[in-house]
């Protein structure tokens, strides 16, 4: 039989299952993992298919031995002969809608056309099922209003620039960076929660995770301590290492909205603790519609919080980012040659500084050249 991956996963794995779908624009890979891992923690085994390696679990899939299946719902189409989204395949009975703002470019001609696809999605979740969505997000309350016939739950970051008033689940930040907060469930029922992830963007990940768990019958209480052992995920702000005093961060951000909020979490937590060093960005523009140029306007503002910026202009970017750098107030400078890069790095990072490298591919292998480039001794 010809079939595509999503077809395959639906038919072989997925059936007869109850799945938890974590979907949208952004976070998928990290609330998928969190909620794999609550349900680790509660003793259900569940299977999971992930975008991403969890840290807790060491590898991105598993077929699981209970009734649960975690799978991240890619709105990306499923196959050059099947053009529907990847997600219309999946069925889920627990579907969370992260986010949802205008990507693959290659694929959709705007964001009116992948509302339409997670409007397909909405119709696939059973009348017993649940989803769960942030409050007050014009492009998915659009998407609502085309037609939603399952239980709806809203969840709310408060405190802060960020805070989007009242929902079903809210988080009440403790701290600026994001590492401390509290989770109030629809029950009125408070839990504090500290960990190391940092980012609001990364509280509103657990928050989702917890009310997904919650409706698949884990305590609200156990899902927050498992969420405080969750180790994040590979290559999503991950610590490669502090050579010179110098901390080295991964992060797969490709996405303007993406990078600012992993900046702006870096730059929160910089000042909580202390170090007093600059937040350094090295950014590579590489997805399909970075390359196609769709959000340059926004790359500049996106790097707000960033004290340097080093843009990477891959070979094949047939638009310069030279107009990046003119339109933004932060320093930054553009380099054709990783070498060059690595070299001009090297040469300016000092003791107290946080470099983040974004990227969602391999970026010629800058991650180990920078580091082992940061281990030499100081010119």
């Amino acid at each position: 039989r010809y079939r595509s991956g999503p077809q395959w996963l639906a038919e072989e794995l997925l059936a007869g299952r109850w799945v938890l779908a974590a979907s949208g624009t952004h976070g998928k890979t990290t609330v998928s993992s969190m909620l794999a891992w609550i349900l680790e923690c509660a003793g259900l085994e569940p299977g999971f298919l992930i975008g991403g390696v969890p840290a807790n679990f060491g590898v991105s899939a598993r077929a699981g031995g209970g009734r649960f299946f975690v799978v991240e719902a890619d709105e990306y189409d499923t196959a050059f002969f099947d053009k529907r989204a990847k997600f219309v395949h999946y069925g889920p009975r627990t579907l969370v809608i992260n986010n949802l703002e205008f990507d693959h470019a290659d694929i959709y001609p705007d964001l009116a056309a992948i509302q339409r696809q997670f409007h397909h999605l909405l119709r696939c979740v059973p009348g017993n099922g649940r989803v769960l969505t942030p409050a007050g997000v014009p492009a998915i309350e659009e998407t609502l209003a085309m037609g939603c016939w399952t239980p709806r739950q809203t969840l709310a970051l408060r405190g802060g620039s960020e805070d989007a008033g009242g929902g079903d689940w809210q988080a009440t930040l403790l701290d600026a960076a994001g590492t401390h907060w509290c989770l109030r469930a629809p029950t009125g029922d408070e839990h504090e929660l500290r960990w190391t992830l940092r980012g609001l963007h990364n509280v509103a990940n657990g928050l989702a995770a917890v009310a997904a768990a919650e409706h698949a019958g884990v305590d609200v209480a156990a899902a927050v301590e498992a969420l405080a052992s969750f180790r994040g995920v590979r290559r999503r702000l991950e610590l490669l290492g502090e050579p010179r005093g110098v901390r080295v961060y991964d992060d797969f951000a490709h996405h303007p909205t993406a990078i600012s909020t992993t900046l702006a979490g870096l730059a929160a937590d910089r000042g909580a603790d202390g170090s007093g060093g600059r937040l350094i960005a090295l950014i590579e523009p590489r997805s399909n519609t970075m390359r196609m140029g769709e959000h340059r306007g926004a790359l500049a503002r996106s790097v707000a919080a960033a004290d340097r910026v080093y843009w990477y202009q891959p070979q094949g970017l047939d638009w310069s980012l030279d107009e990046v750098v003119a339109a933004g107030a932060t320093t930054a400078s553009v380099h054709g040659d990783i070498d060059e890069l690595v070299a001009a790095v090297a040469a300016e990072a000092l003791p107290g500084d946080v470099v983040v490298i974004m990227s969602n591919g391999s970026f010629g292998g800058i991650h180990q050249r920078l580091l082992a480039a940061l281990h030499e001794p100081a010119a």
